[in-house]
């Protein structure tokens, strides 16, 4: 199976069937860091891997540069509007790391970028449904960038005096209760899905606004875990604000 085709996947298993999701943050001291969103497919896996058993699938884990893939692609890219154009091109500084083996059924997907400084940082979330987008257009031999989905939200990142914080915004209020009326009839599947905060701070954390988070024993990891449906239902759900001892 090709590679785009299995990032087409991911973007499936999102909007129909349960799935859980990991944004990690490791911040370093002077704001650089790395960040990822961890995708377990699993489920869905345990629901197609059979068939692709049967289709002699092999197992994949490799690692796609989306640099790399964006140059591979330029000539198709060229072809789709400005805006597109300037969605894909966040994906740039981004790599995901793919593990798909159907026997074992397993699947999973690490989006992940290093940063020098955390307010550079894309929405992660967002960047993972762009990127389970670059599927193929018409053949599935073909793969070239599809149109990008609109996106009705944005999270900026911010760490200065000893604070760090996650804040959502809902750029686009008629797209965005588009997107939560398409929710309806996903709930069943959704209902089980989690989304979950995982954050590694250089020092301890002495205050949070996120009252159910849980710590690491030597206090420098917060866990926050929420319904994934929930989330794309009230995205501010997930705005947080730490303060780390000094």
């Amino acid at each position: 199976m090709k590679k785009i085709q299995i990032l087409t996947l991911a973007l499936v298993a999102v909007v129909t069937y349960s799935c859980n999701f990991t944004e990690e943050i490791h911040l370093q001291e002077d704001g650089s860091g790395k960040l990822s969103i961890n995708f377990d497919g699993s489920e869905l896996m345990e629901m197609a891997g059979d068939q692709m058993v049967k289709e002699n699938e092999k197992p994949i884990d490799s690692i796609i540069s989306f640099k790399e893939l964006l140059e591979e692609k330029h000539d198709s890219i060229a072809e789709l509007a400005p805006e597109e154009q300037a969605k894909l091109k966040k994906l740039e500084p981004f790599n995901m790391h793919m593990v798909m083996n159907p026997a074992e059924k397993v699947m999973k997907f690490d989006l992940f970028s290093e940063f020098t400084d955390i307010s550079e940082v894309n929405d992660a979330f967002n960047a993972f449904r762009d990127a389970s987008l670059m599927g193929p257009k018409n053949q599935p031999e073909q793969a070239t960038p599809m149109p990008m989905s609109e996106q009705s939200t944005e999270v900026t990142y911010a760490f200065a005096n000893s604070t760090f914080s996650r804040t959502a915004k809902i750029i686009d209020p008629e797209l965005f209760q588009q997107h939560v009326d398409s929710l309806q009839g996903t709930e069943m599947f959704l209902s089980g899905s989690t989304y979950t905060l995982k954050y590694h701070f250089p020092r301890k954390v002495k205050s949070t606004t996120a009252q159910e988070a849980t710590f690491s024993a030597d206090g420098k990891t917060l866990i926050y875990e929420v319904s994934f449906l929930e989330m794309m239902k009230d995205p501010k759900m997930l705005d947080i604000e730490v303060e780390l001892e000094e």
